[in-house]
Parts: structure tokens; C-alpha cells; sequence
């Protein structure tokens, strides 16, 4: 893939672009999913594919391809050369700016394959729902539980110089159930997602998880319109978190259609709250040395005692705000909020 990447760019400068980018991948998987005790769905997956992007000036042309024969490497960057010459001229477009570029790139440990065959893997999805099953009477249906492992190698590079590489693996587990009583039907979920196989909860655990999740849904009753404290479960601040990302992204706040405008410096939660990025953990599932432009990742506090302290922006955002990219172009990479010192029952 490293000689795909070096292809297209040196192809890119031999037809005249001014600058130039390139990225590709080549990664597989096994995937497999179970209800009612049945095999639904099992499939082996292997792919590879190459994007190049060209600039002529301000002008900018895309295109792909999952052929990476020379030939079909050239014809991608011509193709994009001529998408080029009709697209309108964009004063952000470009680059992110060279000295901006990852000089060093640590290693994250981030490859670990699982190795796994289809009927281990059935057997874990199977034992997974089974427990889920097994916990309550009112546990009285299934959507399935599935089991998924990929891995993979991908490589950026463009005409500054740069050319990085990330190799790393996921592996997870999931179970969805329904649970029933007199008060009607309710659906829930668990799973478990980690870079190494052997961190993910076994199936009965999650199983059980699962089980629980549904059952605590059921005779859940509506509260009138107040003004009141809310304690929101781990998987439900998580989509709080996306609420702000979103509010916080440089997409967002150039085109004005954010919430959150204009916030830096002000408090945005309360005092309690610290939200911070680092994406250079070991074997995390969203760490990365460097952006999908090949910008350096950096750990820092997007909130310091509710205050925000930061936007997540590209360099193409960056631009559009009279900024500097925070090296976050493809998204934020392992979001934390520092723990209280109460458990849940202080916190009720």
C-alpha cells in the first residue's frame, strides 16, 4: 500500500498538480451473527482501496479506486486532474500547512489479530445470547447477538513529504434483547469493542449485561414537565458527548449552525466537568499519532472545569475561521471525563 500511496503522488506531480494527497488500505475480517440459536449471517471480508485527491491552485479533484495496478493508479489521478479543471476555486482548500506535518510517530500498539475461526466465533455469539436468555423469565426475545474482528494497515501520504503509517485491529461483541411484562416491551443492548481480543467481556457477561439493560427499561414511567438534577447512564453520556463534538466541530461553527458559537472560554457545563483528548493512548481503540491530513495528534482539555477550552477542527475548517487545525481532521480521538470522587449512591 506504501508503494500505492508513493505512486499516485508521483503521478500527481508528473501531470501538473500543484499539490497532492493520497491515501489507502487493505485490511479483512470475519463477521458473524446468531438469533434464536440459529446462524444468520457469517462472512469473511478482505479489501483494499486508494483515494487521491489533486489541487491545481485552489481547485480540487477526488477520486478512488480498488485497483492498485500502476495502470489504474494513473487513471485514478487523471480522473481526478479533470474534476479539478471544473470545480470552483476554494481560498481554504489545500493542504494542511507543512509544519504542521507528524515528525514523530510513536509507536501505539495497536495491532493485535485475534486468532479466531468461524465456528469460535459462532460459539462465543451463541453462548453470548444463550446467557442473555437465561436471566430472567421476562426476557421473551432475541434480536441476536454478533461477533466481529478486523484488522488492517492504511497509509496517508501527500506532496509535503509526509507518508505515515497505521496498522492496528478491533475486535467486538454484541447481544440485543427484549424484554416484556404487563407494561409493554422493551429493547436494549450491550457490547464490548477492544484492540485486543482478550480485553473484550466474556459472553456471559455481556449476555447478562444485555439482560439487564432491558429489564430495567420496563414500567418506566413519564415525569411531568421540572426543572431537576439528572444522572445519565455511562452509554447515554456517551451520545451527550457526540452532541458536543458535533457543537464544538468546525463544520458546524463556519456555517453558523452550531449551539455553541462563539463559547470558547465560557462555561459550557458545570464546574465539575473535565472532558479531555488524548489520542496517544497504547492500544486504544481511537488512538492515532497523526490525522487523516497527517497532522499531529496533541493530548489536550477540550473542558477545564466546564469551561471550554477548544474547537475540533480541520485544516480546511481551520481556514474558514481564521484558525489553526487542532489535528482532528477524520474526528476526536479518545475522549475522557475525569471521575468524580462520588459513587452512585452519593450521587442520588
Amino acid at each position: 500500500m506504501t508503494q500505492a500511496v508513493e505512486l499516485a503522488l508521483d503521478e500527481a506531480k508528473k501531470q501538473g498538480a500543484t499539490s497532492a494527497e493520497a491515501g489507502g488500505g487493505i485490511d479483512s475480517g470475519l463477521s458473524v451473527s446468531v438469533r434464536k440459536g440459529d446462524i444468520e449471517t457469517l462472512e469473511h471480508h478482505r479489501g483494499q482501496s486508494l483515494s487521491v485527491t489533486i489541487y491545481q491552485n485552489q481547485r480540487k479533484g477526488s477520486a478512488s479506486t480498488s485497483d492498485l495496478s500502476p495502470q489504474s493508479i494513473r487513471e485514478a489521478v487523471e480522473a481526478a486532474n479533470r474534476i479539478a479543471r471544473y470545480t470552483s476555486e476554494d481560498d481554504c482548500a489545500g493542504l494542511a500547512d507543512k509544519d504542521r506535518m507528524a515528525t514523530t510517530l510513536p509507536d501505539l500498539d495497536l495491532y493485535h489479530p485475534w486468532a479466531i475461526n468461524a465456528e469460535a466465533a459462532i460459539e462465543i455469539a451463541m453462548n453470548c445470547e444463550a446467557a442473555a436468555l437465561s436471566q430472567d423469565a421476562r426476557i421473551t426475545n432475541t434480536e441476536g447477538a454478533s461477533v466481529n474482528t478486523f484488522g488492517g494497515v492504511s497509509v496517508y501520504g501527500n506532496s509535503h513529504g509526509f507518508l505515515g503509517v497505521k496498522q492496528g485491529t478491533r475486535h467486538s461483541v454484541s447481544c440485543s434483547v427484549i424484554a416484556e411484562d404487563d407494561s409493554g416491551m422493551q429493547r436494549d443492548y450491550a457490547y464490548t469493542s477492544s484492540r485486543l481480543p482478550q480485553r473484550l467481556e466474556t459472553p456471559e457477561s455481556l449476555g447478562k449485561e444485555a439482560a439487564e439493560h432491558a429489564l430495567r427499561r420496563l414500567s418506566a414511567r413519564q415525569l411531568s414537565t421540572r426543572t431537576a438534577p439528572v444522572i445519565f447512564a455511562a452509554d447515554i453520556a456517551r451520545g451527550l458527548l457526540g452532541s458536543l463534538v458535533n457543537a464544538i466541530s468546525g463544520g458546524a461553527l463556519y456555517r453558523r449552525a452550531s449551539f455553541l458559537l462563539d463559547m470558547k472560554g465560557q462555561p459550557i457545563f458545570p464546574d465539575f466537568v473535565q472532558i479531555k483528548e488524548d489520542p496517544l493512548i497504547q492500544q486504544a481503540i481511537g488512538s492515532t499519532a497523526f490525522d487523516s491530513e497527517g497532522v499531529a495528534t496533541q493530548r489536550r482539555s477540550l473542558v477545564e472545569n466546564g469551561i471550554l477550552q477548544g474547537y475540533v477542527l480541520s485544516s480546511y475548517s481551520a481556514r474558514k475561521l481564521g484558525l489553526q487545525t487542532t489535528g482532528n481532521a477524520g474526528g476526536v480521538h479518545n475522549l475522557t471525563i475525569d471521575s468524580g470522587t462520588d459513587d452512585f449512591d452519593a450521587l442520588l
